[in-house]
């Protein structure tokens, strides 16, 4: 690493070069990334439901869960009147005239035309991907509601709908959050660093590594569809981590130049110190990210990626852009300075006072610290968790107000039938157990397939909302009566069986995390027990963050100050993936502490001025870091929709409870009470392990 800190240095013209020209390339495709992205993938690969809807988009014109509903309402007139029909007849015309629909399919009696004769529901079937299909529902959804008019409702609903206005409503709420978030940063920069060069360079790189990013998801794109979500969290994390690294980079190049004015010899320092835990924390970052891949959900999976590929540009932005550009600055690093900055030394008197307090009196903080974690966690034993209701989407939503408009006048269930396709040849068994299984309110009749292919497709409407958690026992005891060669799916069944995936692969996904980010800190520390208690504790406030989330979003602690009607339940894919960047995050701050507490047990061999000098030279950074992060996550918790909300919370919850109780009591405590156990290594371990000190020189 100090060597890879010279040649940053000495070639700083080819490194900014190589960089400028990256991000040319990258930027040029970058401002499209929100359009160009995919907009569902919200389902479990190989599952029943799914199979059900590639079987609907075969054989049934595309009448499947990714098919457009278009809901046709007036007060005063009905359905098979002119008015009405004209209307219909506009409709069909708009999606005869788009390639991505199939079989058009109008209001029919008894099927999809509510009682009163007062509201119709025709269908545009999907001649295209779930992707594509959102993406035509974006394009036409403003020429269909503009459709409305004369006393005639219309608006487009169905599960492609709903991710339209889903990933608008979240997308605009999340550009927001990050407009507010930067000022807020930039303030809290400027305090840590007390120089305004210093506070400017962390913003460069997390700019570098978000252009990077966005271009690299938009190319990617073009080889498999990448969620649009990637791109929200993306622009997240590339904040949140690129400010921690340039945190910690910038800090210890100050130090390393007050004690030598060479710049080279700075950067080489701040390399092979602070460099090091920063190459470390990165790929512990990527593993605990990668393990979410094991989810068979295109979103979930890209979702992943897109915060990999943030963290990737990001850490080799921070190894090869950063290190130029301080060695350019040198001593301009501290222009701009602020008065109280020119006292500011690398070594915080105030945390080593800290450090010294833990270590005089450990178990008072520690039992302290611990039960508040605990308290905070023991409601984590109910959380419930479930897949977003129409609740998400913003009730002025065209997709909304059908779905509601179609509740009301055909009863709960309508707006999530459940589709059943079997053999012709049961097409009467299948209909009879279905209309006997308790839940289903009414069976229509089977319908053949249009391409002469020996299946029929029926559709069975529940007596509870599709988010109702009966929903569930609905769809399990629906498969179970009927016959074996029959299917079901549907949009809520394709909700439950990725909730079902989700569910199933949360224990490998922790497992994964746990077992790879302990062999990281193993690598990097070379002492087992330090590296077991660092990977254990941060399950602590992970279990505390969900706690609190359980509090607020499912018993609704706090819903009316922040401005939302509580679901119940936790989103499901809250626990997989909020499990995954908590631990990254908090595996963050432990390589932060603990590399420099084992730089000073290397030079001093002394586990008591380990921890207190690990302290006193990183707990500044750590708490900055962390303030950084809790403002930035909090700006979402500000936003209407409840997923950025859920995310902003439970990740902010997060990262302060790690870092002022996980990083700066309890890791510290145990290092005091461990002692040298604490930094023991046996002998066949040390052969084995590579060989990585973190003391420079």
């Amino acid at each position: 690493m100090a060597h890879l800190g010279s040649a940053m240095a000495t070639h700083a013209k080819w490194v900014f070069g190589v960089w400028v020209i990256v991000l040319i390339a990258l930027g040029a495709v970058a401002p499209s990334v929100f359009s160009s992205l995919a907009g569902a993938g919200w389902q479990a690969n190989g599952s029943e439901s799914v199979q059900v809807r590639q079987l609907a988009e075969e054989h049934f014109g595309g009448n499947s869960s990714a098919a457009v509903q278009v809901v046709v309402h007036s007060d005063t007139l009905r359905v098979s009147d002119a008015p009405m029909r004209q209307t219909v007849a506009e409709a069909t015309a708009i999606f005869a005239s788009d390639p991505r629909f199939g079989e058009i399919i109008a209001p029919q009696p008894g099927m999809s035309i509510s009682p009163d004769g007062h509201t119709g529901i025709m269908i545009a079937g999907a001649n295209a991907g779930t992707d594509d299909m959102v993406k035509a529902v974006d394009e036409l959804k403003d020429e269909l509601t503009a459709l409305s008019g004369d006393g005639i409702e219309v608006y487009p609903t169905g599960s492609s709908a709903l991710w339209s206005d889903f990933n608008k409503a979240n997308h605009d709420a999340m550009i927001k959050a990050e407009m507010l978030s930067w000022p807020v940063t930039l303030a809290i920069m400027v305090l840590a660093f007390g120089s305004l060069v210093a506070a400017g360079l962390p913003l460069l790189l997390t700019v570098a590594g978000l252009v990077a990013s966005a271009g690299g998801l938009v190319l990617l794109n073009e080889v498999t569809p990448i969620s649009v979500w990637a791109m929200n969290f993306a622009m997240m994390f590339a904040l949140a981590l690129g400010i921690d690294y340039a945190l910690f980079i910038v800090a210890r190049f100050r130090d390393a130049l007050s004690k030598n004015a060479d710049r080279r010899a700075a950067v080489a320092e701040t390399m092979d110190t602070a460099g090091k835990a920063i190459v470390l924390s990165g790929i512990t970052v990527l593993v605990s990210l990668s393990a979410v891949l094991l989810v068979p959900a295109p979103a979930v999976r890209t979702m992943a990626v897109g915060i990999m590929l943030a963290v990737f540009f990001v850490l080799a932005a921070s190894m090869t852009l950063l290190p130029a550009v301080l060695a350019k600055l040198g001593g301009k690093v501290n222009a701009g300075a602020l008065p109280f900055a020119k006292r500011q030394q690398h070594r915080s008197p105030k945390f080593e006072a800290w450090g010294n307090l833990l270590n005089n009196h450990p178990w008072p903080f520690a039992i302290g610290a611990l039960l508040v974690l605990v308290a905070l966690a023991l409601p984590v034993l109910g959380l419930k968790v479930a897949m977003p209701s129409i609740e998400v989407v913003p009730e002025e939503a065209p997709v909304r107000q059908g779905y509601e408009l179609v509740q009301s006048q055909m009863g709960e269930g309508a707006p999530g039938m459940l589709q059943i396709i079997t053999p012709a040849a049961d097409a009467d068994a299948t209909a009879a157990a279905a209309a006997r299984t308790e839940g289903i309110t009414m069976v229509t009749p089977p319908q053949s397939a249009m391409d002469g292919a020996d299946y029929v497709m029926l559709q069975a409407i529940p007596d509870v909302d599709p988010s109702d958690e009966k929903m569930g026992t609905i769809l399990s005891q629906l498969r179970a009566d009927l016959p074996d060669s029959a299917l079901v799916g549907g949009a809520p069944a394709e909700n439950l069986d990725l909730q079902q995936a989700l569910d199933d692969y949360l224990p490998v996904i922790v497992g994964v995390i746990l077992v790879l980010g302990f062999l990281l800190l193993l690598v990097a520390l070379q002492a087992p027990l330090i590296a077991l208690i660092g990977t254990l504790v941060s399950l602590l406030s992970t279990a505390a963050a969900f706690g609190v989330a359980k509090l607020i979003f499912q018993d609704g602690v706090g819903a009316s100050l922040l401005g939302f009607e509580p679901q119940g339940f936790l989103d499901g894919w809250g626990p997989v993936f909020f499990f995954a960047m908590i631990f990254a995050i908090a595996m963050d701050y432990t390589v932060f502490l603990l590399s420099t507490a084992k730089e000073h047990y290397e030079t001093s061999g002394d586990p008591d001025v380990a921890h207190i000098m690990g302290l006193a030279h990183s707990g500044r950074v750590i708490l900055a870091a962390a303030a950084v992060m809790v403002a930035v996550f909090f700006t979402f918790a500000l936003s209407e929709p409840l997923p950025p909300k859920e995310m902003g919370i439970i990740l902010g919850v997060a990262v302060l409870l790690d870092a002022l109780l996980v990083r700066l009591i309890l890791l510290p405590v145990v290092l005091s009470l461990t002692g040298h156990a604490a930094w023991w290594s046996p002998a066949w371990l040390r052969k084995v392990l590579p060989s990585i000190t973190f003391s420079h020189g």
